[in-house]
């Protein structure tokens, strides 16, 4: 079997490369994965390919199987498809999901990986990392049949957590954003659109993933009396105010937030092998396909990142394809 691998480093921030790599054989209960997919989560790693990651939150940023340190040299990355080529006889010749940077192959234990669903193309499941962020964040806010919900921001996150509110029966749903370009996305996920400005109020919930200090003013302004606001965004190093004045006490307003890496307190009996095994089925909707809106080889990420983190290239996932002979 083929043990070399290539590598895409942040060299600097604003500056990848992409180097080779020397992998030792998998010892027992390791797998060896060849990658064929991997999803660029555009709000997390534009902010690390910027230098973004305050140093303050340098260990909770860290991805499972990062190499180097921030701001760089650091291989980072979390959302990666392959399949496993050397390992324990059941997990041979299937496809996988694993927390693992862009790299054309690479050796992790047998229990990082999960399986892909025979039902799942290999191709969506780059999506299943996101989903398991929805997932969680549902659970966090536990939206009741016949909710009035908004998801304010729709970028990767926010378009996730939109698709699986869709499922909910009796929901008023409203996706909000500024571009007027997620219109179509919404659409494809089943939900209805608003701008900031003509986004429906009184809502029970407001699902917040913008990222910025209008969005969450803007969600605490949806909610009817006694209405939540589940804080997805992470601000990197910015500083946010909010108008915690005015009628926020009078309307008893909440708001929480969504911890990423934590199971929610309400399901402390699921894992979180359990959590991505559920993103996983889920991603059986071919409608998640919305998701994806762009796609490169992996010798071009060295290119492509700079214009995902300028905007140049408008992306919710871009995902990564990988040469059959890397």
């Amino acid at each position: 079997m083929n043990h070399s691998a290539r590598a895409f480093w942040l060299a600097s921030p604003g500056n990848g490369e992409i180097r080779e790599e020397t992998l030792a054989a998998p010892a027992e209960g390791e797998v060896l994965v060849r990658a064929l997919y991997s999803g660029v989560s555009r709000g997390t790693e534009t902010l690390v390919f910027r230098g973004g990651v305050p140093v303050s939150q340098h260990a909770a940023m860290r991805a499972p199987f990062q190499e180097g340190e921030f701001p760089g040299p650091v291989k980072y990355g979390y959302l990666s498809v392959g399949v496993v080529e050397e390992g324990p006889g059941e997990l041979v010749g299937r496809t996988v999901f694993c927390l693992y940077p862009h790299q054309t192959r690479y050796v992790v234990p047998a229990s990082a990986v999960t399986v892909v669903p025979d039902h799942v193309p290999a191709h969506r499941a780059v999506l299943a990392g996101t989903v398991e962020t929805a997932v969680n964040a549902l659970w966090d806010a536990a939206p009741l049949v016949g909710d009035r919900i908004a998801v304010v921001g729709g970028g990767m996150v926010g378009c996730s957590v939109a698709a699986l509110l869709a499922r909910f029966p009796g929901v008023r749903l409203q996706l909000v954003d500024a571009d007027p370009a997620r219109a179509k996305t919404a659409e494809a996920l089943g939900a209805g659109f608003a701008s900031p400005a003509d986004a429906l109020g009184d809502c029970d919930l407001v699902v917040h993933a913008s990222a910025t200090e209008a969005g969450l003013t803007r969600s605490l302004e949806l909610l009817a009396p006694e209405g939540t606001v589940v804080e997805l965004s992470w601000y990197g190093d910015r500083r946010v105010s909010l108008p915690l004045g005015e009628a926020f006490h009078s309307r008893r307003l909440t708001v929480r937030s969504s911890q990423v890496g934590t199971v929610s307190p309400a399901r402390r009996r699921r894992t979180y092998a359990d959590r991505l095994a559920l993103a996983l089925d889920l991603l059986a909707d071919p409608a998640l396909d919305a998701l994806v809106t762009g796609e490169s080889a992996f010798e071009e990420l060295p290119d492509v990142l700079p214009g995902l983190a300028s905007g140049q290239i408008p992306a919710l996932c871009h995902r990564v394809r990988y040469a059959e002979d890397d």
